[in-house]
């Protein structure tokens, strides 16, 4: 069985930061790729930032120079540093974890940007 713990969303005015975390245990086995994907009111879930076990990352264009994605591999943990938030950032925030035959979804946490 397969847990993905996440933790760091809230409330923040734009212009601010959050942190993001996400911690996968129990029978996983070589992680291919972790990252997180969003999903807005009324849109689709999208891509917002992954990193292999090799450390490539790929990025949505919309968080470009925003936002950081790093992962330690001992821990199973990746984190997303978003600075500089925008309204448009809002909605929740759901963690993914790919390895050759797998792949797993947290249970989401809710970023939401005032203006």
């Amino acid at each position: 069985q397969v847990q993905l713990v996440e933790s760091g969303g809230g409330l923040v005015q734009a212009g601010g930061s959050l942190r993001l975390s996400c911690a996968a245990s129990g029978s996983i086995f070589r992680i291919n790729a972790m990252g997180y994907y969003r999903q807005a009111p009324g849109k689709q879930r999208e891509l917002v930032a992954a990193i292999t076990s090799g450390g490539s990352t790929n990025y949505a264009d919309s968080v470009k120079g925003r936002f950081t994605i790093s992962r330690d591999n001992a821990k199973n943990t990746v984190y997303l540093q978003m600075n500089s938030l925008k309204p448009e950032d809002t909605g929740i925030y759901y963690c993914n974890v790919v390895g050759l035959a797998y792949g797993y979804w947290g249970q989401g946490t809710q970023v939401t940007v005032s203006s």
